[in-house]
């Protein structure tokens, strides 16, 4: 059998009468948008992760709109950004007429580096832009550096947006993602860590006036009733099936994060003499969305994929191009000092397969293929 890279197959098994169910409940009952499962998955998101309000979305890219757009943030806004993500986390504040400022990112866990925001927030007023909000990642799962980058965006009177589209599940000192920004947002694309079986996304937050207009905005800016609109939205909402999945889904999330905990440990003990692991800080818990090796060279990485590619073993590369690189965002400004971290780790870093079901033997000799 093919080794999958994510295999959502396995986990489909696990609880296919429960989705079963789940489905044929809402084709019974016929709502088909913002059914009775919309809210009832949305209470259980807060619940999950300990935040006062979890408003449903469309997609992921949407959440991060919404966010914006709840904000506030506009024309000569600052929103600063790191390169070394997926495009979704810039592309939105164009959509809001605002600029994007791109930060570089820790050599060890990827994500943003404080200082190289501290120079960004200085070169951003410099071009005569206001410091608006800034949108770290928990990139492959790990959390970001809240305390320290919520700590500056507080100083510069910015808010913050924590993405969480890998990370949803993950633990900072104590607090778990979706209770620490202003706002923190989620994907359920279906590769993700909790993934739907189409495009959904969740916003969370504990101002109960920010969840009110994000209330709005995701249905076309609505006041009182959808025909009362009271500001400019847009039309984003979670169609009640995938509500319906995400909820069976949910319910074995808490396991599911434990077996891709033990997956991790399996590969750090079997990789780490020969290559450079990923690292969790203290006080941090991942929920492992990628694994995600640090090779010596880019010669090296070729290798390792060679390696792994005639044993049947399937690599990627998350991400081969940092943002500030790609023709869409090379006018853009960033840290005056460069992104040197993000266009090094981006010609080393290469990823495993990943994912709550993959078995200790299927394990070993991925670990064997790609040591040989």
């Amino acid at each position: 059998m093919p080794i999958a890279f994510i295999d959502l197959a396995a986990q489909q098994a696990r609880i296919r009468s429960k989705l079963d169910s789940a489905i044929a409940r809402v084709l019974d009952e016929g709502a088909y948008i913002m059914g009775a499962q919309v809210k009832e998955l949305e209470d259980k998101l807060a619940d999950f992760c300990g935040a006062k309000h979890c408003l449903t979305c469309a997609n992921g890219t949407d959440a991060l709109q919404l966010a914006l757009m709840a904000l506030k943030v506009g024309p000569n806004d600052a929103v600063f950004v790191p390169s070394f993500t997926f495009a979704a986390t810039a592309e939105v504040v164009p959509y809001v007429n605002a600029t994007p400022v791109f930060v570089d990112c820790l050599p060890d866990t990827f994500n943003m580096d404080p200082a190289s925001l501290k120079r960004a927030i200085v070169f951003a007023r410099e071009k005569g832009l206001r410091p608006a909000c800034v949108i770290p990642v928990d990139l492959f799962g790990l959390p970001a550096d809240y305390d320290s980058i919520i700590e500056i965006a507080r100083e510069n009177g910015m808010t913050t947006i924590g993405d969480s589209a890998q990370g949803f599940g993950g633990q900072y000192k104590g607090r778990m993602v979706g209770s620490i920004a202003d706002i923190t947002t989620t994907s359920f694309f279906p590769a993700k860590p909790l993934g739907c079986y189409g495009d959904g996304g969740a916003l969370f937050t504990d101002d109960e006036s920010l969840a009110d207009h994000i209330e709005s905005l995701r249905v076309h800016g609505k006041g009182q009733h959808k025909y009362d609109n009271e500001r400019i939205g847009m039309n984003s909402r979670l169609d009640t099936l995938q509500a319906a999945i995400l909820i069976e889904k949910l319910a074995i999330y808490p396991e599911e994060i434990v077996s891709r905990q033990k997956v991790a440990e399996i590969y750090n003990a079997g990789l780490s003499a020969d290559f450079t692991v990923p690292e969790t800080p203290d006080g941090l818990k991942s929920v492992w969305a990628q694994y995600t090796l640090t090779m010596a060279s880019e010669a090296d990485r070729a290798s390792l994929q060679a390696r792994a590619r005639d044993a049947g073993v399937p690599t990627a590369i998350y991400y081969p191009l940092p943002l500030h690189q790609q023709k869409a965002y090379r006018a853009f400004p960033a840290d005056p000092e460069g992104l040197p971290v993000s266009e090094d780790i981006a010609t080393r870093v290469v990823s495993l397969p990943m994912h709550a079901y993959l078995d200790e033997q299927t394990q070993e000799k991925i670990i064997a293929a790609v040591t040989r």
